[in-house]
């Protein structure tokens, strides 16, 4: 997701919801492998950084699609346009570095939807 996605994302967000972007939410990020053995390492490395594991998954195919695996972690942050593309890059770079196929793009909600929402402290970025 490059920088105009992103500034067109978080417009989106002000137009469409009440949430305060200024504030603390729930980032999702998603990570993609033909094999769930590198999602593993990878999660053990995001945990010590302060991010939640959700889970590590195969997804439904398509007929013919070849099959794949994710990972979901998610942490409570803020974020602007800018940091969040930031974000995305260290992030890339990251699955790269621990084997990982794809960094595949983040989400975003309310705290009260993070899956450990009591133990988030909110992260400045």
């Amino acid at each position: 997701m490059d920088i105009t996605a992103i500034n067109e994302m978080f417009a989106n967000i002000r137009e469409n919801t009440d949430w305060d972007l200024n504030g603390p939410l729930v980032w999702g990020y998603f990570f993609v492998n033909t094999t769930p053995e590198a999602l593993h390492g990878l999660a053990t490395v995001m945990e010590g950084q302060g991010y939640t594991v959700v889970e590590v998954f195969e997804p439904e195919l398509e007929d013919g699609e070849a099959p794949y695996h994710v990972l979901h972690v998610e942490r409570v942050e803020v974020h602007s346009e800018a940091s969040l593309d930031a974000r995305n890059h260290q992030l890339q770079t990251l699955a790269e570095a621990n084997g990982v196929e794809d960094y595949d793009g983040m989400d975003v909600g309310p705290v009260e939807f993070a899956h450990d929402a009591g133990n988030a402290a909110p992260s400045q970025q």
